[in-house]
């Protein structure tokens, strides 16, 4: 049993790791705010919240999966090698990959003209509403970017 729950403290330790690199955490934010407008404005149902959270399962795991074969490249080839670039490119593309499905999943269920209005009527009604929206922008630009400045270069 302790060997299970080991594999766990490992697992969470590669996720956290993942919160070091800018990429992951700007998915984190976006998951965050795509899941916000779902509950906000939507009434996604069963099927379209599994479909929203496999979506969103992809591109963090995808992330993760890249910086997993990025470090290890590094490790094991720190010159430049054609084969360990290759690798690597290949990584990133399917975070591309990922994200841009993602796109087109998230366009899928939320493009909704009629929607759009009601989201823009809603911070209409209260404009204070915009700018705690901007107040949360800026604190994902800073959660995001910010940590980038305390890298050890």
């Amino acid at each position: 049993m302790i060997k299970f729950l080991r594999g766990f403290r490992f697992a969470a330790a590669g996720i956290v790791h993942g919160f070091y690199e800018r990429n992951f955490r700007v998915h984190i934010c976006a998951v965050g705010f795509v899941t916000w407008f779902a509950l906000q404005f939507y009434e996604l149902s069963r099927a379209e919240w599994a479909v929203l959270l496999l979506t969103f399962a992809a591109v963090v795991s995808a992330e993760l999966f890249n910086t997993a074969a990025e470090r290890l490249c590094d490790k094991v080839s720190p010159e430049k090698d054609e084969h360990v670039k290759l690798c690597k490119d290949c990584a990133a593309g399917a975070v591309l990959v990922c994200a841009v499905f993602a796109v087109v999943i998230g366009a899928v269920l939320f493009w909704d003209v009629e929607r759009f209005a009601a989201v823009g009527e809603h911070f209409l009604a209260a404009p204070v509403r915009f700018v705690w929206l901007g107040i949360a922008v800026i604190a994902a630009a800073v959660f995001v970017f910010l940590p980038e400045r305390f890298k050890n270069k």
